[in-house]
């Protein structure tokens, strides 16, 4: 297997404010890597650097294979992602922009592979709608197909279930791990680590004092996840 990407003593952090000091991991093609750990642990600073919002303080961030435009990314919802004056369509189709270059239009290639996402994520029925008028999980359903129009490599995911029902929860989870059986990496930040145990292959946990990656056997092996939350093995 080839690695996506690579840090190696790696800071992190915002103004020189330092969030995550020698971070070491690898990611390869294929892995399905939750990252977990409390709030204000690093996880969406870790991701942002990863996309080349946010510059390293120190070490290095190696990506491979692809360039950073080929990245698919579904960030927190917020309220201003909450109202597009788009079709769910328009909000689809908008996952090609990076390709287009200096492209006044879409090309041909791109809308057959956009509706072919649709038919995959099985939303065909959205498509005409408004965007502001879709539910929560249909608007992530959504905003999931134009992350997966930028990229069929990797997917970067930042608390996708955030604010959805437990029955829309399940099936975004559900269209992930498709999603990664299709060979499609996956970066998914999540609180849930019950979902992380039963989905990823791979863990990262990131702590101030001593961070963790590994397998998710490896993971439960080190106790870390019933410290975590608690005890959520014997729930």
């Amino acid at each position: 297997m080839m690695n996506i990407i690579e840090c190696k003593n790696l800071s992190i952090g915002y103004n020189d404010h330092l969030v995550l000091n020698n971070l070491n991991f690898k990611l390869e093609e294929g892995m399905y890597l939750s990252i977990v750990g409390n709030n204000g642990s690093g996880k969406s600073t870790l991701l942002k650097t990863i996309l080349g919002l946010i510059k390293p303080l120190k070490g290095k961030i190696s990506i491979n294979v692809l360039k950073s435009s080929e990245i698919g990314y579904l960030p927190q919802i917020n309220e201003n992602m909450k109202e597009f004056p788009a079709s769910a369509y328009e909000i689809v189709l908008s996952g090609c922009l990076n390709k287009c270059r200096f492209l006044p239009f879409y090309s041909k290639k791109q809308k057959e592979m956009v509706n072919n996402n649709i038919k995959k994520l099985k939303i065909e029925k959205l498509m005409k709608k408004s965007f502001n008028d879709l539910s929560g999980g249909e608007k992530q359903k959504v905003l999931l197909a134009r992350a997966l129009s930028a990229t069929n490599k990797l997917l970067i995911l930042d608390e996708p279930t955030n604010g959805l029902d437990a029955h829309s929860q399940k099936d975004l989870y559900s269209l992930i791990k498709k999603l990664n059986k299709e060979g499609i990496t996956i970066i998914l930040v999540s609180h849930d680590i019950h979902k992380s145990l039963e989905n990823a292959s791979h863990i990262l946990h990131l702590d101030n004092k001593e961070t963790f990656f590994g397998t998710v056997d490896e993971y439960v092996k080190t106790g870390k996840c019933e410290h975590f939350i608690g005890g959520c093995l014997n729930d």
